[in-house]
């Protein structure tokens, strides 16, 4: 079934790598319009557990590091960062979430601070295009008069 691009996601083990794509049974799901309605409809459970609801199917999802990715930067310093994620929607970069993780990723929280995401590589380059070196670290201007500070220089 999964070959003609339709997943019952009750019938499968759905994963979300960190990598930004959707896998089931460890097969990437290379139909993007599958993709984008499974980005659109993760949530977490009470017990943190995360899951994925499209009318009545549900089922428990895993998420292999966070269950949104930053797919693209739009601004600048001068009118702030707006983010566009996986599951195509765009919201403002909350500049005081940013953070590094292992291997130098860049986060940050979305969805009011309700989740958090990673960055894939080309959207933290264009983030990061806009940093300047300091001290041990870098800053990265992120608004009229605002400086987000990070301990890690940019890759």
């Amino acid at each position: 079934m999964a070959g003609a691009g339709f997943y019952a996601i009750e019938s499968h083990a759905i994963r979300f790598g960190k990598d930004g794509r959707w896998y089931a049974d460890r097969e990437p799901i290379t139909n993007e319009r599958i993709a984008s309605l499974f980005s659109r409809h993760v949530t977490r459970g009470d017990d943190g557990a995360f899951w994925l609801i499209v009318g009545d199917e549900r089922a428990r999802i895993e998420v292999e590091d966070t269950p949104f990715v930053v797919v693209r930067v739009d601004g600048d310093p001068d009118r702030g960062f707006r983010l566009g994620l996986n599951d195509e929607t765009s919201e403002p970069l909350a500049a005081d979430s940013l953070r590094i993780g292992e291997d130098d990723v860049l986060y940050c929280d979305v969805k009011d601070g309700r989740y958090r995401a990673r960055f894939l590589r080309p959207a933290q380059v264009e983030l990061l295009s806009h940093a300047r070196a300091e001290g041990d670290g870098f800053a990265l201007p992120v608004g009229p008069g605002r400086v987000k500070s990070l301990a890690s220089p940019p890759p």
